[in-house]
């Protein structure tokens, strides 16, 4: 069954299942995941078996979380690398741009942004990789950088980048979703 395509890693390893979200990927929206299809797709495409599937994730809202954490997690870890590079205004720029591009490429992580059904919240706290808070500190260092305006919160500035992200989903058009995203980030500026 296995020839010539890697295993899953044995249950209960600490990564056991991180084969299956980065099968999904970037493949589909989230909310084409319907029950059996979903896991038999996720199967087919991991090349293991959907008793696989079944047992690391016995329910879709299991599998919808764990493709979501896994996508925080590379979000989480673009924000660090921007902050560790680059003066907090860019950074904060950089990471609001990477976030709409990542939200126009991938419509469940979209969905999970804009409360499609999960709470991307909830399911990230006590995890290493809460979207939410790191947002919030890259904008606290722009802020105090005197770089972003202080009457906005992180809560703002999710719904301004899931705003750009719909501008250009439907019509899947770059130049609009980046126009929406450099007026946004105008208005976000400090006017001091």
């Amino acid at each position: 069954m296995y020839a010539g395509r890697p295993r899953p890693p044995p249950a209960g390893s600490p990564r056991s299942s991180a084969w299956a979200p980065r099968t999904w990927g970037t493949r589909g929206p989230l909310r084409r995941l319907h029950g059996r299809a979903a896991g038999q797709e996720i199967a087919r495409r991991a090349g293991v078996g959907t008793g696989t599937v079944s047992r690391h994730f016995p329910t879709k809202e299991a599998l919808h979380e764990a493709i979501v954490l896994d996508r925080m997690e590379a979000l989480a870890g673009a924000a660090e690398r921007f902050a560790a590079e680059r003066e907090p205004g860019e950074a904060f720029a950089a990471f609001f741009g990477f976030m709409v591009d990542a939200g126009a490429l991938d419509h469940g992580l979209a969905d999970a942004l804009s409360g499609g059904g999960f709470d991307i919240a909830a399911a990230a706290r006590g995890t290493d990789h809460n979207v939410l808070e790191v947002l919030g500190g890259l904008l606290a260092r722009a802020q105090e950088a005197g770089e972003v305006r202080a009457d906005v919160d992180a809560a703002d500035v999710k719904a301004l980048i899931t705003g750009c992200i719909e501008r250009g989903r439907g019509e899947a058009d770059e130049d609009a979703r980046r126009r929406t995203m450099s007026v946004v980030l105008a208005g976000l500026r400090s006017r001091a």
